[in-house]
């Protein structure tokens, strides 16, 4: 444990709770919410504490503490309220799994090697296909009917995970409305994140909304175990996928497999992360681009001096890293509005942050993102888009801690490169 003075010891900053609903009143629904926690650090500065039904939690958003936070000697991955709700969907996945169960780090161990360089490369291809899809169905409306953005960017990358990750194609640009999957699995993830916020047992009197949540689980165990039954019919036995690694991998240390129902939890996860993620990341990179003609015109003339007026461009895997300024407008989007917008971690031991803030061991400590991201580290007009702040001078002055749109250290997204190649 950190040694403090008790002199030096301070109460974390916070409202005047109520019995039994600490701030809940204070809280905002909906959309609101993620502005009343930037609110609340306006009002407190980098932490405070947050009280609802019983659950409380420490809101960190300075700097200073998040790179304190980031030590996973003294810190690891604490599964907050909302994530124990989607337990119920993705189970012991690699994001929802906690500290203690052996089945994260044997997948975590087993899926590393589909994200390395080699295998990067195996999936651009059919991230081609996809995005052809998608410019195909555009071409095909353009001066006829507006899209949808966010809407096309899930059938996006939800067709792009499928066909990556586990070799299914979803096939979403075939369809009218989207895939029963995607609706099934946003329902699901509204309930469990409203249930991780409500009154404890308030799902009772909601007995409509819990059979649907069901129904949606059920949806979506059913077509996870479909495309898992499918590739062991086929006989395949590669393991140039993720479904390919998990199916046929050995944990290099127990020397056992993933059993079904953790597969069933991975693909789940993945599903979940591979497109919700990168599809909103899309969805406000395109929103800033409309709004700055000046960010878009220097865009499009990085895009046009690789391919020129080429009707069909073919890029190739090693032309992504050229794109230099597209990924600072992509990195300037994900500062701005972060889609993973929040992680809890705990303390390992009973410590102090700060110099003078005690906290409980296993005491969730949630760092908001979207306020790290507005921190003074990034200099004055935080709210201002300007990909310029993601040049390679301007990171390399700047803290590695800065810049968390994918959690932190081991139990960070596994993913995180994959969703930029693909973005």
């Amino acid at each position: 444990m950190t040694q403090v003075s008790v002199g030096a010891a301070r109460a974390i900053p916070e409202r005047p709770p109520l019995p039994l609903v600490g701030h809940a009143f204070n809280v905002p629904a909906g959309a609101d919410f993620l502005a009343y926690l930037l609110k609340e650090f306006r009002e407190f500065g980098p932490v405070y504490r947050l009280r609802l039904f019983g659950r409380d939690t420490v809101m960190v958003g300075g700097l200073d503490l998040v790179t304190e936070l980031s030590d996973e000697t003294r810190f690891r991955k604490h599964v907050h309220a909302d994530l124990v709700e989607v337990r119920a969907l993705a189970g012991d996945g690699l994001f929802t799994a906690y500290n203690h169960e052996p089945n994260w780090r044997k997948a975590h161990d087993i899926l590393m090697p589909a994200f390395s360089l080699g295998s990067m490369r195996s999936y651009h291809a059919p991230m081609l296909q996809v995005a052809r899809s998608l410019i195909g169905k555009w071409d095909r409306l353009a001066g006829v009917q507006s899209v949808d953005v966010p809407d096309e960017m899930t059938r996006l990358t939800f067709d792009t995970i499928g066909l990556c990750g586990f070799g299914y194609d979803f096939q979403s640009f075939r369809r009218d409305d989207l895939h029963p999957f995607v609706e099934a699995m946003s329902r699901a993830l509204v309930f469990a994140q409203e249930k991780g916020e409500s009154i404890p047992g308030s799902e009772l009197f909601k007995r409509k909304k819990v059979e649907q949540f069901r129904a949606d689980i059920d949806l979506m165990t059913e077509l996870v175990d479909d495309v898992i039954r499918e590739r062991r019919a086929s006989g395949d036995t590669s393991t140039d996928d993720l479904m390919g690694l998990m199916l046929h991998t050995k944990d290099p240390v127990t020397g056992e497999l993933l059993d079904d129902i953790n597969i069933r939890h991975q693909v789940i996860t993945f599903l979940i992360a591979g497109h919700e993620t990168t599809s909103s990341a899309l969805s406000f990179a395109l929103y800033y681009l409309t709004k700055h003609p000046e960010v878009l015109a220097r865009a499009q003339a990085e895009v046009d001096a690789l391919w020129g007026d080429t009707e069909s461009p073919d890029p190739q895997y090693g032309d992504i890293g050229k794109l230099t300024y597209i990924r600072q407008v992509l990195n300037e989007s994900l500062r701005l509005w972060p889609t993973a917008p929040a992680y809890a971690v705990e303390p390992i031991e009973d410590t102090v942050i700060g110099g003078k803030y005690p906290v409980r061991k296993g005491e969730s400590l949630m760092v908001i993102a979207s306020a790290l991201h507005r921190d003074a580290a990034w200099g004055e007009n935080v709210e201002l888009f300007d990909p310029e702040r993601f040049t390679s001078e301007r990171e390399a002055a700047r803290s590695v801690h800065a810049f968390k749109p994918f959690g932190n250290g081991e139990r960070a997204c596994i993913g995180r490169q994959f969703a930029l190649h693909e973005a």
